[in-house]
């Protein structure tokens, strides 16, 4: 390969990576045996510090998963089968994106949904596409309040597309309506909220998508699934479009990934989508099928009229969000979003009896919350961890000013002596 190319030693092949930039060693160690490794990689894994008790959140959350998700989802017809190109031998995995698309649609309170994205971040970007095609127009409206990572990858996305972002700064941890009226005119295409946001915090966001509506631009919101089994869902609050990520669903934290982008529309803006949609049909017997329709994609047409280039979806990853959704049911998903919250209402008066810690913002939270420390939060982080539990993210990271913020989150698995464990090891912490 050196000769071939020209090089003369192995480095050579790396010059032109700046020496600041280069890995102390680039030279990969002899092959190992199969026992060798698996006990390296056994080695490897077990510093993984699985054991901590975990109250981290910002969009990505440890809900239990049944059994049966694994289960279901890791049979042979599902798990191996290919990318469902030919309806006539893909009707297993066509209607079981069919189902997904209905569940999403459901969940969201829209008319329909896609076969899924990548991910949360990927879906949002996918939603401003989306609305620059509906309304003509390249600037976007965000709060503040929206994923940090989404808004970076935003950033990234966009930084050599022609339109304007504008991050709208949030207000005492909520959407500042009079900054989102005073930006929105006739150039804005849509405006992008998300609930609960960030912070935890609940908010309404009709009055914003109606100021947008009125403006002419359409309103995003990206929501966490979960919550909606108990709160007001996008679709009654006026959404055009609503995206998120499906993580929650049914799939591991897993180290990031993979994960699940989801988006669901209103009809009239359906056509618009990325993606795929599958369909329900009959057939020339009259027999019910399932196929690939409104794929605008630059396999199906030219690739300057394609709406994506999206070129595939996560659709085992759907597919155990349909299972997850299904075992669960209408009453079970009440039942486990109950419990985040219930949860997270006990965990709010523990940690806020504390001597020096106070809730950082006076709204309603579903199962996440941000405390104000009297300390820094990435310092009392490392002492936690120490301590046997992953307390929280410290929000410094992502909002100048927070130093001593800490985002916190609760689902149906921590239990109360969890809880109370967190709330005593957080007061030794402080106190120490």
């Amino acid at each position: 390969m050196l000769a071939e190319l020209g090089a003369k030693d192995f480095d050579a092949l790396f010059a032109d990576i700046p020496a600041a930039l280069q890995t102390e060693e680039f030279r990969i160690s002899p092959g190992l045996s199969e026992m060798d490794m698996v006990h390296r990689l056994n080695r490897l894994a077990g510093m993984n510090a699985v054991q901590l008790v975990n109250f981290c959140g910002g969009g990505f959350y440890d809900h239990f998963i049944p059994a049966a998700v694994d289960a279901l989802a890791g049979r042979a017809e599902f798990y191996t089968a290919y990318t469902p190109y030919q309806p006539e031998v893909s009707q297993g995995t066509l209607q079981a994106i069919y189902e997904y698309q209905t569940a999403i649609a459901r969940l969201t309170d829209m008319a329909a949904a896609n076969a899924s994205l990548y991910d949360g971040g990927t879906a949002l970007f996918e939603a401003i596409m989306m609305a620059f095609r509906i309304t003509r127009r390249r600037r976007v409206l965000i709060d503040t309040g929206v994923n940090p990572i989404y808004r970076a990858m935003l950033k990234c996305y966009s930084a050599n597309l022609s339109f304007e972002f504008i991050e709208v700064p949030a207000k005492k941890g909520i959407t500042d309506r009079q900054a989102f009226q005073a930006q929105c005119n006739d150039q804005v295409a849509a405006v992008i909220l998300q609930n609960p946001n960030f912070f935890g915090c609940l908010d309404d966001g009709t009055d914003v998508i109606e100021a947008a509506h009125r403006a002419g631009a359409l309103g995003i919101i990206s929501v966490y699934p979960l919550s909606l089994g108990l709160i007001k869902t996008p679709g009654a609050m006026g959404a055009d479009i609503v995206t998120g990520e499906g993580q929650s669903l049914g799939l591991p934290l897993s180290f990031g990934g993979p994960y699940l982008g989801f988006m669901a529309t209103r009809k009239p803006y359906v056509h618009k989508m990325p993606g795929r949609l599958v369909g329900a049909t009959h057939d020339a017997q009259g027999r019910r099928g399932f196929v690939l329709t409104l794929q605008a994609r630059e396999q199906h047409i030219r690739r300057e009229k394609a709406t994506s280039n999206i070129c595939s979806n996560e659709a085992h990853c759907a597919l155990r969000a349909l299972i997850y959704l299904s075992l669960l049911g209408k009453t079970g998903l009440v039942e486990t979003a109950e419990l985040c919250a219930s949860n997270a209402a006990y965990g709010w008066e523990r940690l806020t009896a504390i001597p020096g810690v106070k809730g950082a913002f006076p709204h309603y939270f579903f199962n996440e919350f941000v405390v104000s420390l009297p300390t820094s939060a990435a310092d009392v982080v490392s002492v936690m961890i120490d301590k046997g539990f992953a307390p929280g993210f410290p929000l410094e990271r992502y909002y100048s000013g927070m130093e001593n913020d800490l985002l916190v989150a609760f689902t149906e698995k921590r239990t109360k002596e969890d809880i109370d464990g967190f709330a005593a090891a957080l007061e030794s912490a402080l106190n120490g």
